[in-house]
């Protein structure tokens, strides 16, 4: 039977003919999107994947309603134009189609993937060759997940070598962040950017501390104070509210020292004041408190972890008899009817819900080449990268050597090549740095993926081994919404362990329905051919009807997957270039 490459088909009448409407094509949005502005002046991104999913939409008689674009990063949600498709997808009913170069290109965090799966539309991942829907297989969002987290993983590599940048920076005495109220970010004398004391807001905030370490003004009286002499937001103008001036006065930034990354630095710019002064306005602090808060005399593995079905306040545990561990409702609303449950019970819960997570080891193995095979695009892109850096390099190289020339020659002065000489190692610093995130992103980027694929494999044995502290790390990070209703647990596993357990129950099915159909064909393997099996007693193996003819290789593993098919099952979107 011959596959069509279109969307919409028409219905034949033998018998007699019967005029008969042209189908109407599905509508479609486009969108397109580079995570730089340098990429963006390199053209190479945004006009190539336009005329690759155009052409896409021409081949497949898709009609593109809208096309959207961003040139930006995709660290934080609400770029322009995804921002601006999401309300076109929700204001137009008839367009439930997105045409996309690939995963990264239409999401790279989470909450744009959860955003996107919520509308309820189908995404042509053209470069991918994948189709993916509400419909789609578990097998198919199973690996669609995995690569969503690996993109994001890809981001989180290169905020970690930003990070890295920062931390050296602090190690130098150099506050690596956006100047907080009360100083300005300048360039320093080394060419690097620090801080100085804002000469229109530092009295101000060294009046703050001064009124405070007094003891005589409350925190309120301070923020007063503030107010009229006038101090206010350097953007927008606004009052300093009390949550600010509170924060301020707890903040060692202005006495010369900073925290950051869990560390106290020296800083090596001015203070605005004194560390004693400082010192004075936290002992005021704690005398007002008047004592610490006591140190929690037990860690109980699921604090903070499960709410209440019944009023929606907070488990806690309680030691009766000095070893057992019960939780109850906080009952902060009113009293609650749910009784008290034990300790061993919720961890006995959580145990079967990681157990869910875990799937065969030749599974395991395939899904892990599976998502290698995917990613060799992505490896390739990085080595473009770093090609057109090194080259960039090495151009500033020659240029450098050129000038070197001309200041032997005669032709420049000193003090022209000496100032030019330091920009071209500046911007020779800026592309190694970028080459080294390439080439650590592009290293990390499979291994994350299959350490969470082997995480997910071993969360129930990891479970049973750890303290609470890490039970409960271990379950925050797998699972949401825990609540103890009645004697049940009622939770959602996030992203992409979500994924994870619908495909492990999807085989877990899909194996029972097969031994269940090869029993009932040796119990009826004496009957004459032809005979008519009662529709739903006999179930075709998934890989037969996702081939649709193609013949499947039985080897007794991951039959079901079948190698250079589209992951889409759908006869009418197989495409005859993705077979061999």
């Amino acid at each position: 039977m011959t596959q069509s490459r279109c969307f919409a088909t028409r219905s034949v009448i033998p018998w007699r003919w019967m005029p008969q409407a042209p189908a109407v094509p599905t509508k479609a949005v486009l969108y397109a999107r580079v995570s730089s502005k340098e990429q963006e002046k390199d053209g190479f991104s945004i006009p190539a994947q336009q005329k690759l999913l155009r052409q896409y939409a021409l081949d497949n008689g898709v009609s593109v309603a809208r096309e959207f674009t961003d040139v930006e990063t995709a660290k934080r949600s609400g770029r322009t134009g995804f921002s601006e498709m999401l309300t076109y997808l929700k204001r137009n009913s008839s367009c439930r189609t997105i045409l996309v170069e690939k995963t990264d290109r239409l999401y790279r965090n989470l909450k744009d993937w959860v955003t996107i799966d919520d509308l309820d539309v189908e995404v042509h991942f053209v470069k991918e060759n994948v189709v993916l829907s509400n419909g789609s297989r578990s097998s198919e969002k199973f690996v669609h997940g995995i690569k969503v987290l690996m993109a994001k993983n890809y981001i989180d590599n290169l905020s970690e070598e930003t990070r890295k940048g920062m931390l050296e920076k602090a190690e130098q005495g150099i506050w690596p962040s956006y100047a907080p109220l009360g100083y300005l970010n300048v360039d320093g004398p080394n060419g690097k950017r620090t801080i100085v004391p804002d000469p229109a807001v530092a009295p101000v905030v060294r009046k703050i501390f001064e009124w405070y370490a007094t003891g005589e003004c409350s925190l309120a009286e301070v923020t007063k104070k503030a107010k009229a002499a006038g101090m206010v937001f350097r953007k927008s103008g606004n009052e300093v509210p009390k949550a600010t001036i509170h924060k301020i006065l707890h903040n060692r930034i202005y006495c010369g020292d900073f925290d950051f990354d869990g560390k106290t630095y020296r800083g090596a710019y001015e203070p605005i004041i004194a560390r004693e002064l400082w010192r004075q306005v936290q002992e005021v602090f704690q005398q007002r408190l008047g004592r610490r808060r006591q140190k929690q005399k037990h860690d109980f593995a699921f604090s903070g972890l499960i709410g209440c079905g019944h009023c929606g306040c907070s488990l806690v545990g309680e030691l009766k008899k000095g070893k057992y561990v019960y939780y109850h409702c906080t009952g902060n609303k009113g009293k609650c009817g749910e009784p008290y449950v034990r300790e061993q019970v919720l961890e006995a819960e959580f145990r079967r819900a990681l157990k869910r997570l875990k799937f065969d080891e030749d599974v395991l193995s395939w899904v892990k080449q599976a998502l290698r095979q995917s990613h060799a695009d992505e490896r390739r892109e990085h080595e473009q990268a770093i090609a057109r850096l090194r080259a960039e390099h090495t151009k500033l190289e020659r240029r450098a050597d050129v000038m070197y020339d001309d200041k032997l020659d005669g032709v420049i002065d000193e003090a022209f090549f000496r100032r030019k000489a330091e920009e071209v190692r500046a911007e020779q610093a800026k592309l190694n740095e970028q080459i080294e995130r390439h080439q650590q992103a592009n290293q990390n980027y499979i291994e994350d993926g299959t350490r969470l694929l082997d995480l997910a494999n071993r969360a129930a044995e990891i479970f049973e081994k750890q303290p609470a502290t890490e039970k409960r790390k271990l379950l925050r990070f797998v699972v949401d919404k825990c609540r103890w209703r009645n004697g049940q647990l009622e939770f959602e596993y996030r992203k992409p362990f979500d994924l994870i357990a619908e495909f492990d129950q999807a085989e877990k099915t899909r194996k029972s329905k097969k031994q269940h159909s090869n029993r009932k064909g040796e119990a009826g393997s004496g009957a004459a051919d032809g005979q008519e099996v009662a529709a739903g007693q006999e179930v075709a193996p998934i890989g037969i009807v996702a081939g649709k003819g193609v013949q499947a290789v039985r080897t007794g593993q991951n039959e079901n997957w079948l190698p250079g098919m589209d992951s889409n099952h759908d006869s009418r979107l197989q495409r005859p270039l993705s077979y061999h």
